[in-house]
């Protein structure tokens, strides 16, 4: 008889524990990430506000500007005509610093406390951008400053994407990490989301507390970590059978019942310590994580796709007001609609992903559709307010849904990999190179948008095409791969498990 309590009791004492701690990761990692994503949405908002024409504006009787001036209500040094190369190397300092500190972020975070890694990092970066806003206020007109507080900024924020996913994954099995992590990795587009409302509060005015409000909440958060991080699941109380005798209670030879029993649900092994110190497992490799199949296929697709999303995501703004002649808030409020479908969009991969256990397919099925998604948004897009909503959408979870399946679910997947033999240390440094190799593609896309745009916005929309097929085209092995499994589960009858 297991127990003679009754049984809504029994249930609650068995998992209420773990559901909730694991409720509470999952909930601190959301909000942690949705943070950092949130300090990094302003400058988009800010863009058109930085540079706008200022010809229907009344202008102050001390100005000194020339009465043809119609750039006097713009921000020095981003109010001449080459304004977009400026901004575009603002959004560079960051997502470069970003690209090259992810691949190093992963090794520290296998070998640091991930509370005191992640806390240092939430804090650094909150003050980062609070200095950006405070520009401002200091009345801060050099190019170099932006662009110092930027590259700064892109370092530290490589503390979080390799450690919330270690986090996660140390607590999530893989049976339905795919859904999962789908809805969890929605936290990108609700930072996006927030940031892009926080910041249009104050773009048309004092368009520094667009930067310092989202960088006092992300500090206030990682102070928030440091407190109530767990990093893994541990439980250092002896499981109790009731109803059972009291010596099977605590056989010290079942290694269920051992003092210490440290419980890593993402790699679906539980490490048991008894008397003595667990061993821990060594660190992989740069070299050895890049060895891991699918890790290199995976790490190059999202480049291409990565670089899609955050073309979007800090040029998206800047070509509604261009194209639809809408003022620097209505244009940040509309555009978070690409973020709302990018929360659809991971959601779906991940459900269809964990049903298919095909990432890949699922991944390259959705880059198909967003090439022509993207052509027709371009061309009818701005034809009413009707179409422009329905179109960012559809595109923004066509374009978001790769990109979210791939920094997630599969990140995790192959950090745990059936070649590691139950090794934890490499879910950190995997992540790092797939984020990291993404992020060059992040920097890439800003840049080229900003080289291109002057030439005209149709052939900005034509590099994220050909970038959306190139994504597709490096999954192809990948692809057929899982064909020839699914024909093989079909005539086994056995699921596909592995890469």
């Amino acid at each position: 008889m297991r127990s003679s309590l009754a049984p809504g009791v029994w249930f609650f004492r068995a998992f209420s524990r773990d559901s909730w701690f694991r409720g509470l990761i999952l909930l601190l990692t959301f909000l942690i990430y949705a943070c950092y994503h949130m300090s990094r949405k302003p400058i988009s908002i800010v863009k058109s506000r930085l540079h706008q024409n200022c010809s229907e504006q009344i202008k102050p009787i001390n100005d000194t500007h020339s009465l043809n001036d119609t750039m006097w209500c713009s921000w020095a040094p981003f109010d001449k005509d080459n304004y977009k190369e400026l901004l575009g190397g603002v959004d560079n300092a960051f997502l470069i610093a970003y690209a090259i500190g992810m691949f190093i972020s992963g090794v520290f975070g296998e070998r640091l406390p991930l509370r005191y890694y992640l806390s240092a990092g939430m804090l650094l970066s909150g003050l980062f951008t609070s200095l950006f806003g405070l520009g401002y206020f200091w009345n801060i007109h050099e190019l170099w400053y932006f662009v110092v507080i930027q590259v700064c900024n892109g370092l530290v924020q490589t503390t979080g994407w390799p450690s919330v996913v270690t986090c996660v994954g140390n607590w999530f099995g893989k049976g339905k990490r795919g859904f999962i992590m789908g809805i969890w990795n929605s936290h990108t587009s609700v930072g996006n989301i927030l940031g892009s409302l926080i910041a249009g509060i104050w773009v048309n005015g004092q368009w520094g507390l667009s930067f310092i409000v989202p960088g006092i909440i992300t500090a206030v958060m990682g102070v928030i970590t440091f407190l109530f991080l767990i990093e893994q699941d541990v439980d250092c109380a002896p499981p109790q059978h009731h109803g059972e005798p009291a010596e099977n209670q605590d056989n010290p030879e079942d290694p269920g019942n051992s003092p210490c029993s440290i419980r890593e649900s993402g790699l679906e092994t539980v490490a048991k310590c008894s008397k003595g110190p667990c061993e821990e497992p060594a660190a992989i490799s740069f070299f050895g994580a890049l060895r891991i199949p699918g890790v290199v296929e995976f790490s190059l697709c999202l480049l291409f796709a990565k670089l899609v999303s955050y073309t979007f995501l800090y040029w998206l703004p800047l070509y509604i007001a261009n194209v639809a002649h809408f003022s620097a808030k209505e244009a940040g409020d509309l555009s978070t609609l690409f973020d709302v479908g990018g929360i659809i969009g991971g959601i779906v991969a991940g459900l269809v992903s964990d049903y298919t256990n095909g990432r890949a397919t699922t991944c390259c099925v959705m880059l198909i559709l967003a090439a022509p998604m993207m052509f027709l948004y371009n061309y009818i897009g701005q034809d009413g307010i009707a179409s422009s909503i329905v179109m960012l959408i559809i595109c923004g979870g066509l374009v978001n849904g790769p990109y979210a399946l791939i920094t997630t679910a599969v990140s995790a997947d192959l950090g745990t990999h059936k070649s590691l033999k139950g090794n934890a240390k490499a879910l950190s440094t995997v992540t790092a190179i797939i984020d990291g190799t993404g992020s060059i593609g992040a920097a890439l896309g800003p840049l080229l948008a900003g080289l291109i745009s002057p030439t005209g916005w149709n052939n900005v929309f034509y590099m994220l095409i050909s970038a959306d097929v190139l994504a597709c085209l490096l999954l192809c092995r990948l692809v057929y791969k899982e064909i020839l499994a699914w024909k093989v589960s079909l005539s086994r009858g056995s699921g596909y498990k592995e890469i």
